[in-house]
């Protein structure tokens, strides 16, 4: 079995949505879809899953809230208790309503900056990574897809070819 890839260029997004609804119904692999901007629709045409980053972000909110309550506790009530404008530091509870703001600015704190690691990590963008972008037009102007064609390359090729592409590029994959 080769390793060979087919990259179809498509210069119009409803062309590229067909395109995809098209390869995936005769069964062929796409590999990956470069686009220059979001494609309304290509995830579900790619049979994609929904993301869990939601999920990430609620447990990272979570994490900042109860960092915030940690920190509140400890440096307002048990380190350094302090009489501001005549509230007691007798308890947490007693003082909560002001620290709200505090918590609300951690949760959002944690949640939006931890999101952002998590998203480099997930997508491979390290610090002075070089773009692995296999076609530099797909960030102006073109669309593309990669489609895995094995032995069958010239079947995959009039495939795209009939489905509106526009330009075709047989690549060997290591």
């Amino acid at each position: 079995m080769s390793n060979k890839t087919i990259q179809a260029i498509f210069d119009d997004d409803d062309v590229l949505v067909a395109a995809v609804k098209k390869v995936r119904e005769s069964g062929n692999h796409i590999e990956e879809v470069f686009t220059p901007f979001p494609v309304h629709g290509l995830d579900k045409a790619m049979g994609l899953k929904d993301t869990r980053l939601a999920i990430t972000a609620f447990i990272y909110g979570v994490i900042g809230i109860s960092f915030a309550v940690w920190m509140m506790n400890f440096m307002m009530i048990k380190d350094w208790p302090q009489d501001i404008g005549g509230k007691p530091s007798f308890s947490y509870a007693e003082n909560m309503p002001s620290f709200i703001p505090i918590m609300f600015e951690l949760t959002v704190f944690f949640a939006a900056h931890l999101m952002v690691i998590t998203f480099y990590m997930r997508s491979k963008l390290w610090p002075f990574q070089t773009a692995s972008n296999p076609d530099p037009r797909t960030t102006s102007h073109l669309f593309m897809m990669e489609v895995a064609a094995g032995d069958n390359a010239e079947a995959v090729s009039s495939l795209l070819k009939d489905a509106g592409a526009t330009e075709l590029n047989v690549v060997d994959k290591h």
